[in-house]
Order: C-alpha cells, then sequence, then structure tokens
C-alpha cells in the first residue's frame, strides 16, 4: 500500500528525493499542479534535481527556477517554450514513438515520476484519467512514483490505468485542474481548414492536433460521414464530429467503433466526455504512434502543421527566428504511418505568412533550420490559397506548386 499523505500542501519532497534525480510527469493536462506547485515551492530545501518535462500548458514553471532546478525538454510548445526562450532548458530531440522505449532503457532516466489520479472501478488500479501517452513506461522506470487523488478526473482505461501497487506515495489534491477549452479559429485557418477539409473522403480516420487550426479543420469536417479518429491527443471538437455523428469510427480497420487517443486537451466538456465512455480507448504512444499499428489503419489522413515550408518540400516545426518554439513531437511517425495505410495521406497544413503578414511561411531553402519532416516524405501541403500535391513530383515540379500556395506578396521573391 503507498504511503498516505494528507492534501498535497502537506507532502515533503526532501523525504522522496534524492541529489541529481529525473522528476518528471504527463504532458499537458495530466500536469498535478499540487504537486508540481509544492515541488517548485520547496525547491530551495531540496538537493538539485533535474526535471524531464514535454508541454506543459500551465503557469508552474518560470526560468528562474533554474536556480535550483536543470530542465530537459522535448518541445518548446505551449508554455514550456518559455523556458528554450530563455535558454535555461536543454532540448531532447526525438520522436514521440521514441520516448517510451527510450524511458524503458534508461537512455532517457527517470526516477521520480509525479501524478494525478482517480480510483478506477476495476479494483486494485487508479487511472490518470487524460493523459496515457508516456505513462506505461514512466511508471515502470521510476523509483518513486508520488500520486495525488484528484476526483475530477475521467474515469478512462487502456493504457490510463495504474496499478495501485505502482504508487508509492498517494495526497489528496488541493489545486487546480488544467482545462483547455479549444480557441477559435481565426479567418485564415478557416480558409486553410476548406481545402484540407475537402481531400479528406468520408471514411477515412483522422489524426490531428490541438489549436486554430485543427478546430477549424473540425469544423469543416462538419459534413462527412463516417470518419475515424485515431490520434495522439483530441480536443473539444471531436466531441462535436462525434455527437453530429460525423465520427462513427465505423471504417478504421481496426479499432472499430472507437475513437483512439494518448491524451484530453480540452474543456469540462471533452473530460465529461471521456468519462466512462467505452467507445474512446486511451492507449500510450507505444500505441498511437505505432508504425505497424498505422499501417493496419485504412485510409489514415493525418494532418499537421509546421512554422515553414521550403520550396523542396522540407518541413520545419522546431524552430522560428533562432528561438524554439515547436516540436520534432509526433508529426514524422504520422506522416510515415499515413503512407503506410492504405489510402492514407499526409498533410501539412499551415497559413502562407506570419501573423504579421511580414515573412512567407513558404520559404525557398530552411537554411540551417531543422528539417522535422524531409522532403522525400512530403505528400499534401496546404494553406489559405490552395494544395501542392507532391507525390512523386521532382524538385522543378515541387517549386512550382508550392509558389502557386505561397502568398501572392512573396511569390515573385520565391521564383
Amino acid at each position: 500500500m503507498p504511503t498516505q499523505y494528507g492534501l498535497s500542501s502537506t507532502l515533503d519532497f526532501s523525504a522522496h528525493l534524492r541529489a541529481d534525480d529525473v522528476v518528471t510527469w504527463p504532458q499537458g493536462t495530466g500536469e498535478p499542479l499540487g504537486l508540481t506547485r509544492r515541488l517548485v515551492e520547496q525547491r530551495h530545501a531540496l538537493p538539485v534535481v533535474e526535471l524531464f518535462v514535454g508541454m506543459t500548458t500551465s503557469t508552474t514553471l518560470s526560468p528562474e527556477h533554474a536556480d535550483r532546478f536543470r530542465f530537459r525538454v522535448l518541445n518548446g510548445a505551449g508554455s514550456t517554450r518559455k523556458l528554450t526562450v530563455a535558454n535555461v532548458a536543454d532540448i531532447v530531440p526525438c520522436y514521440v514513438s521514441a520516448v517510451p522505449a527510450l524511458v524503458r532503457s534508461g537512455a532517457i532516466r527517470i526516477d521520480v515520476l509525479l501524478l494525478r489520479v482517480r480510483p478506477h472501478p476495476r479494483p486494485g488500479y487508479f487511472t490518470v484519467g487524460v493523459m496515457a501517452d508516456f505513462v506505461p513506461a514512466l511508471v515502470a522506470a521510476a523509483r518513486c512514483v508520488i500520486a495525488e487523488v484528484d476526483p475530477r478526473l475521467p474515469v478512462t482505461a487502456q493504457d490510463a490505468l495504474v496499478a495501485e501497487c505502482d504508487i508509492d506515495v498517494l495526497t489528496e489534491c488541493d489545486a487546480d485542474e488544467i482545462l483547455l477549452p479549444d480557441s477559435a479559429p481565426d479567418a485564415i485557418d478557416r480558409r486553410v481548414a476548406a481545402h484540407v477539409a475537402s481531400l479528406i473522403p468520408d471514411g477515412a480516420t483522422i489524426q490531428m492536433g490541438v489549436g486554430g487550426l485543427p478546430v477549424a479543420v473540425g469544423y469543416a469536417l462538419n459534413n462527412h460521414r463516417d470518419l475515424g479518429v485515431h490520434s495522439g491527443v483530441i480536443s473539444d471538437v471531436i466531441v462535436d464530429l462525434v455527437e453530429k455523428g460525423v465520427v462513427t469510427n465505423a471504417r478504421k480497420g481496426i479499432d472499430a467503433g472507437r475513437t483512439v487517443t494518448g491524451g484530453l486537451f480540452g474543456s469540462r466538456r471533452l473530460m465529461d466526455f471521456a468519462n466512462g465512455n467505452d467507445a474512446l480507448e486511451m492507449r500510450s504512444s507505444e500505441y498511437t504512434h505505432n508504425q505497424q499499428v498505422l499501417a493496419r489503419v485504412q485510409n489514415l489522413y493525418a494532418i499537421n502543421s509546421g512554422i515553414e515550408v521550403d520550396l523542396t518540400g522540407n518541413v520545419n516545426a522546431e524552430v522560428a527566428a533562432g528561438r524554439y518554439l515547436g516540436a520534432i513531437g509526433g508529426q514524422l511517425d504520422f506522416v510515415r504511418g499515413a503512407f503506410a495505410s492504405p489510402g492514407g495521406r499526409a498533410i501539412i497544413a499551415l497559413p502562407s505568412t506570419t501573423p504579421d503578414g511580414k515573412h512567407s511561411r513558404i520559404v525557398a531553402s530552411l537554411e540551417g533550420r531543422p528539417v522535422t519532416t524531409p522532403r522525400a516524405d512530403a505528400d499534401l501541403v496546404v494553406t489559405e490559397y490552395g494544395v501542392a500535391d507532391l507525390r512523386g513530383r521532382s524538385f522543378s515540379e515541387r517549386t512550382e506548386r508550392l509558389r502557386a500556395i505561397a502568398h501572392p506578396d512573396f511569390r515573385d521573391r520565391l521564383q
């Protein structure tokens, strides 16, 4: 049985942390705010430790905390960006699909894991509810698992389950939960999304992320039929599509009738939708991003974005203006998974310019900036000006097609 504490605020981390420990917690909505805030508050009374985090969406961590923490991060997305922009975080470049194996092998060391949990109806188990992506591997690797019980979590199963015997310390949550309502798409997002939706046939299985553009794609799919969902994360817009009968998961080829995801990035509406929902499967990235699994999905349409695309089809989704703002993430996992899927396609969708309109996001060359998805994997690139199909195209043909979907103000200089 785990050691029992009262509220998270009564937990003394000095009893559980050792010098140079690596401490981690699930991404996004899975962050146990009571525990992470207590950890930050106590940092001057603790040995120096390393925090290994993915995408955070809270205000918990700040560059000033580098006075006692070392930061290693998977990306510069969400509020993790504050750390990468301030140059206080070391970035570990790897695909989402690779993280669990790296953790299990010890190449990425994990000593202490912090979780949000809720008792599950299955005796002897808790559910982490909202974020399954790396959790099984993290639980297996950690020397010490500290969890806060939060009854607001949805009851989910599959890879979101953690055995009671794997939890060493248990507290009660005394902090807010993280809810992430969908952001409103702007007019350009909607124009891009209209082109994306025109590419997706009825019966396709979709993968997409979160943010204004994916939400706009969701809205643009309202008249489709029998779509499936197999995605690293889902947001509120998927609830809309299920309730309207657009998403039925009837023609996926695998996991028929079930939405498959590794994480819930949404509002209370999404959490209530997920609670006890047998038509929703929470799976780790060892399943959601697995190439053999994706090859069995029928008509997988992977919808991702980037910071810029060069005229040969290389995609940079990581660095802008010399700052690490994005992620390697699961983009290439799903791009290649879509190629392996019977009837699948891989879409990179992005506005044609930066928000201020001063810079084209279709560029002549990446000029040393990262290549997140190589040109050899390029398929469909979409902006508000149309679609460039790059499959099997030569360099000169790609240049012509990508110039055609660049903003008109930049087409001549791209010549």
